[in-house]
């Protein structure tokens, strides 16, 4: 405990010297000091000190290395974000303070929780409701209808929609009373697939499907049933790229994007090359060309930090997300519930799955498809949602020390 209080605390002085070491850098990158540069840094690590510690001190048992390791991506971010557009740095910023807020709430509910019970039905309804909102009043953004506008704010209702998921996938996954319940929950799973695909949001529609498999197979050990529904999900697949035009086009995209490198190909050859250019160690923070990558706040951050940072900070940043993985999975399998270890287990995945599937269609290794990278990529709804899973995952955490807390004290022991 001693010593994962002293390495969280190590992270998180890094975090902050990379985060004051790098707006100072950018500070001065037109020649003259950039006082509006300068103090988003230095408010970016006021940020983050305040977060952590007050998470410390009103969780006792709140896992640091977890949330430091989400600070430190979303440093990451932020440095990007101010690096490409400081108007959007400052929103990432109170989005980010909003978020921390957010999660510091779950925390309290799910520490709190037993299950949600009968509320779960109406979670269900909720993320179908907010699915299908999406489906029939958003705008098209990316290829895909998942923006919704209300006056000045726009949002996705599918990141929203993806918390709900999880903790009714939690519940169902760990009571499992007959048949008819079963069939339910998979026919919300799949219609919730299905609302996505029809939005043609294939990002979120491959994050939703791969979260209920893996999760299918972790809460019933089913193996034949798990590979049926990977037979469904692979024959949906191939449906999808020939009944929509936009599936598959992707799929050619990713198969030679650069015979198409002029028109719809000219993203991925564009991220590919910035990563190229980049080499092991980068062009050097500000002496990059990020704007000749499309979405390069969103979509395709990756493919910058890469090129002004190196290839060598980008594989630490996946080894970030590893450990983030790692964890999740210590705290799941000391739950004491099986509801709680199936909620952290699904919300480690949603945020480890989304990861990968962003960062693998930058990189080329599975087609492209628009999703956020986790606490680092531009954008509120991304950043609430991220922020609320890291919620649940250290509502379970808490919930852990409190129990071996309890149980050294019964033991006569003393608590360090």
């Amino acid at each position: 405990m001693v010593l994962e209080r002293r390495g969280a605390g190590a992270m998180l002085v890094l975090t902050i010297l990379f985060i004051l070491s790098a707006c100072a850098l950018l500070s001065f990158r037109e020649g003259s000091f950039d006082f509006g540069t300068a103090a988003f840094g230095i408010g970016a690590a006021l940020l983050m000190l305040l977060g952590y510690n007050l998470a410390a001190i009103i969780f006792r048992h709140i896992d640091r290395i977890t949330l430091v390791i989400c600070f430190f991506l979303a440093s990451v971010g932020l440095v990007m974000l101010s690096r490409l557009d400081m108007d959007t740095a400052v929103r990432q910023l109170i989005w980010l303070a909003v978020s921390i807020i957010l999660m510091y709430i779950v925390v309290v509910i799910i520490k709190r929780a037993h299950d949600f019970g009968r509320l779960n039905y109406l979670m269900m309804a909720g993320a179908l409701g907010l699915l299908a909102f999406a489906y029939l009043f958003a705008h098209t953004k990316g290829g895909a209808r998942n923006w919704v506008s209300l006056g000045p704010i726009s949002f996705q209702p599918s990141e929203f929609a993806k918390v709900l998921f999880i903790i009714v996938s939690a519940y169902f996954f760990s009571v499992f009373r007959g048949k008819w319940m079963t069939i339910g929950y998979v026919a919300f799973a799949g219609l919730s697939v299905i609302i996505l695909v029809m939005s043609n949001d294939l990002g979120a529609a491959l994050l939703f499907a791969g979260t209920f498999l893996i999760m299918f197979f972790a809460g019933t050990g089913r193996k034949l049933l798990t590979l049926a529904g990977l037979g469904v999900a692979g024959a949906g697949a191939v449906a999808s790229y020939y009944m929509f035009p936009h599936v598959r086009t992707r799929v050619e995209i990713w198969q030679n994007p650069w015979m198409y490198h002029r028109t719809q190909g000219y993203q991925i050859v564009q991220g590919l090359m910035a990563i190229a250019a980049g080499g092991m160690f980068g062009a050097g923070l500000g002496l990059g060309y990020p704007e000749s990558v499309p979405v390069n706040t969103s979509d395709f951050i990756f493919a910058v930090i890469c090129e002004e940072f190196g290839i060598v900070f980008g594989i630490i940043t996946i080894l970030m997300y590893l450990v983030f993985i790692i964890r999740g999975m210590i705290i799941a399998m000391n739950a004491g519930t099986r509801f709680d270890a199936l909620l952290v287990f699904g919300a480690t995945c949603m945020l480890s799955l989304q990861s990968f599937i962003i960062i693998g269609g930058v990189i080329k290794m599975i087609p492209l498809t628009g999703i956020t990278l986790p606490f680092i990529s531009a954008g509120g709804s991304s950043m609430v949602a991220c922020m609320a899973l890291v919620g649940i995952i250290e509502g379970v955490a808490v919930k852990n020390g409190e129990r071996d807390e309890n149980e050294i004290r019964k033991a006569g022991g003393e608590v360090l």
